[in-house]
């Protein structure tokens, strides 16, 4: 038995809303790490570019770039917003972009944004003249989203379920 076995077993689930697996993991491991964020990794052409799109059209920040030494330019980038985080790499001119549509028709999603409230972000997005993929609907999948293509040919949806 593990010493901190007792300590668990005997708190009422309901009441301290503890989920079951979460206490397996904890007996099993002693201890656990919470997962906080993904980043999704792009492969561009041209940096600036994808920067200046993310900046100026869909309200993205430069969290952190780098990969120059002072005379080269940079070549890889995380941009942000609230607490998303894009990474984008400029390879080398001969690897370009393969957004998964360009692969896959039936799966042209690149990147799922979860957001609270895709008809205000969907009016923003109008009001900056970004490229819309997919009008903001209700969708066959229980999603109330909209997609959006960026300069690289990325499909990103937003939005959230329809049924929370």
């Amino acid at each position: 038995m593990l010493p901190y076995q007792n300590h668990f077993d005997h708190l009422p689930l309901l009441k301290w809303k503890i989920p079951h697996n979460l206490l397996g993991y904890l007996r099993v491991h002693g201890a656990f790490a919470m997962l906080n964020s993904v980043t999704p990794f792009f492969i561009v052409d041209d940096l600036g570019a994808t920067l200046a799109f993310y900046q100026s059209k869909l309200g993205f920040d430069v969290r952190y770039k780098g990969g120059g030494d002072g005379n080269t330019d940079d070549f890889w980038a995380i941009l942000g917003r609230d607490r998303v985080m894009l990474m984008f790499k400029a390879i080398t001119p001969e690897v370009h972009p393969q957004p998964n549509r360009s692969r896959h028709e039936w799966a042209p999603w690149d990147a799922y944004v979860y957001t609270d409230d895709p008809d205000s972000l969907y009016t923003e997005f109008v009001g900056k003249a970004v490229p819309v993929h997919r009008e903001l609907a209700n969708t066959s999948d229980g999603l109330r989203a909209f997609e959006i293509i960026d300069n690289s040919g990325y499909v990103l949806c937003f939005g959230h379920p329809l049924h929370k």
